[in-house]
């Protein structure tokens, strides 16, 4: 029984000390504290009998290094090369960018997607950090289209016609051409740049036909076709690198001068290139980005629409702060939040475009200019959630108008706008709803203007410009002279004399849109769209008194258009654009514009090719 446990006992000390969980017993302290025997019957016998080791017997240890195994050989491998052969000196390259030239690539000036000086992809010769960057856009479109036409009776060509609305065809040609130089300090590819001087022209060609005298030109004289030029600066800044702020590279800078500027992810408010400052930067990895800005309002060539720096600028100045947050309040969605404050003091101005017509002041309600500053509190959200692309913006315009023009008396402003749109992807399918509302004022003669207007819009939204309510301007006729109803480019119901040179005025109907729309991606290179817009006036008060005409309809009508987009490059530099579009009349729109032709329907037709170097 007691040879049994001894037995036990040293297999048990034999396994914990190969685990290294138990140390040797005093017995075993002798030899230089060695381990003990292995443990079998016999040994464990002569343990039990014994009371010293025997002397000259030294008891079995482990082995201290393990027996050299023989390595498979691997007829694949490549033997590491002596240090002998590793180059004792390095042969410095240039700069990086001619490694390139080694695989064969070779620059050619007009070729913009392999190296290129001209495109900023390589140094200028004799720099190691200057680069030089041309663009060169050309831009032409052929528009045929039918919008209500206003005719009086002493400027008709068709005897015996005594309509207010004559015949509604024309046709504009429009050719631009845009050319940009850009010269860059720094090496953009993983840090801001440090230095930049941009400079912008643009030259357009224009020629419009029309069926009516005085719609091109104030004077009948001038006949029923325009042709005309002009040459506009659009850019022309120095963008300063102030500093850096982190070591990844959150940045402070400032850009001086002629620049494009828009207030939201889709334009509803502002969208301009404009005279100004701007401070601008990020923080905590790029998930913070702010503005803040002041632009000088430079006068429009009238029809064009190009920066005219030989006028003298408006009195007219904005003032922006925003900022930008990354995924939030969801990851994939960026939420941003600004104040505009909108600086108006023309009421001293008297101006004519360049057809003759008056722009400010408006020749509407009193007829007297107007200062005004207002205040817009804006909210956009733009990202995706999940599979759902979503798009959203919202404004309160606050503030004083100093001369309503229906009182003459100094008035609230207190107006809101909000519009979202919403997408959804399948394979090569996008299917979407847009929803906008504008605020319109229900009662012109009190001392509140409830009226929604921005101050130079230009919406990407419910199909952008093939939309024919969002593209043609629709002049407003009987309620005032050279007023539009809604502007080119535009989607609201504004009654402003220009959007490029006239005024915001906040005693409007407002607009409220509901939309559908689709985009199918039939290739690579093409891309056809189909949106259907209802639209109507929020509020009839103002367009009622202005006409003085009662029961006026709040539906405007719907807006069918189709587009198909045609790349035959599978980039952006040649851009084949066509579309067809037609405003469904409604009530509110016959009640407005009764032609002579008692149309149905207002169509335009539109041909645009964009070629881009």
């Amino acid at each position: 029984m007691r040879r049994e446990i001894s037995r036990r006992t040293y297999t048990l000390q034999a396994l914990l000390l190969a685990a290294g969980l138990c140390c040797l017993p005093a017995s075993f302290a002798d030899d230089g504290g060695t381990a003990p025997e292995p443990v079998t019957s016999e040994t464990s016998t002569q343990t039990e009998q014994a009371t010293a080791p025997e002397t000259g017997r030294r008891r079995p240890r482990p082995r201290a290094e393990l027996e050299n195994r023989p390595q498979a050989f691997d007829s694949t491998a490549v033997a590491r090369p002596l240090p002998s052969t590793y180059p004792t000196e390095e042969i410095p390259l240039p700069d990086r960018w001619r490694l390139v030239e080694t695989l064969g690539v070779n620059e050619r000036w007009y070729d913009p997607y392999n190296q290129n000086t001209l495109k900023g992809d390589r140094p200028i010769g004799g720099t190691d950090h200057w680069f030089f960057v041309a663009t060169g856009i050309s831009d032409t479109v052929v528009e045929h289209r039918t919008f209500p036409t206003p005719v009086g009776v002493q400027t008709t060509d068709q005897a015996g016609n005594i309509d207010v609305f004559g015949n509604s065809e024309s046709l504009v040609l429009s050719q631009t051409f845009l050319a940009s130089a850009a010269l860059i300090d720094g090496n953009t590819t993983f840090k801001p740049q440090d230095l930049e001087f941009r400079v912008a022209l643009a030259l357009n060609l224009n020629d419009v036909d029309v069926e009516e005298r005085r719609i091109l030109f104030v004077e009948p004289t001038k006949g029923k076709r325009r042709t005309d030029a002009f040459l506009g600066l659009q850019e022309a800044f120095v963008d300063y690198h102030i500093r850096n702020v982190s070591d990844r590279y959150d940045f402070d800078s400032v850009r001086v001068g002629i620049q494009p500027f828009s207030s939201d992810f889709r334009g509803f408010l502002f969208q301009d290139n404009q005279l100004g400052v701007r401070f601008f930067g990020n923080r905590d990895n790029n998930r913070w980005q702010y503005n803040l800005a002041a632009f000088l309002r430079l006068e429009k060539d009238t029809n064009s629409g190009l920066n005219s720096v030989v006028d003298a600028p408006r009195d007219d100045i904005i003032f922006f702060a925003n900022a930008f947050r990354q995924d939030f309040p969801v990851p994939g969605m960026t939420s941003l939040a600004s104040i505009t404050y909108n600086l108006n003091r023309e009421s001293g101005d008297i101006t004519v475009d360049d057809n003759g017509f008056p722009v400010r002041p408006a020749l509407l309600g009193d007829l007297r200019g107007r200062d005004y500053d207002v205040v817009y509190l804006g909210y956009s959200l733009d990202g995706r959630y999940g599979r759902l692309n979503l798009s959203a913006s919202s404004y309160a315009a606050l503030g004083q108008d100093r001369n309503s023009i229906f009182t003459g008396r100094e008035t609230d402003i207190r107006a809101g706008f909000v519009a979202a749109e919403a997408s959804y992807d399948y394979n090569w399918i996008r299917t979407r709803v847009s929803a906008l509302y504008a605020s319109g004022d229900k009662d012109p003669y009190d001392d509140v203007e409830t009226g929604f207007d921005a101050i130079f819009e230009n919406p990407q939204f419910a199909g952008g410009d093939t939309s024919y309510w969002i593209r043609q301007t629709v002049p407003f006729a009987g309620g005032g002279r050279a007023i539009a109803l809604s502007g080119r480019n535009g989607i609201l119901n504004s009654l402003r004399s220009s959007k490029e040179q006239g005024q915001s005025n906040f005693n409007n109907p407002g607009t409220i849109l509901l939309g559908l729309g689709a985009d199918f991606d039939l290739t690579p290179e093409t891309r056809v769209s189909f949106n259907a817009n209802h639209i109507r006036f929020d509020q009839t008060a103002v367009v009622e008194a202005l006409r003085m005409q009662g029961d006026i309809g709040s539906e405007i009508g719907n807006d069918l258009s189709i587009s198909a987009t045609y790349r035959p490059a599978f980039t952006q530099n040649i851009v084949f654009r066509a579309s067809a579009a037609s405003l469904e009349l409604g009530d509110g729109f016959k009640d407005l514009f009764t032609a002579k032709d008692q149309r149905d329907r207002h169509y335009s037709v539109l041909l645009n090719l964009v070629l881009t170097y």
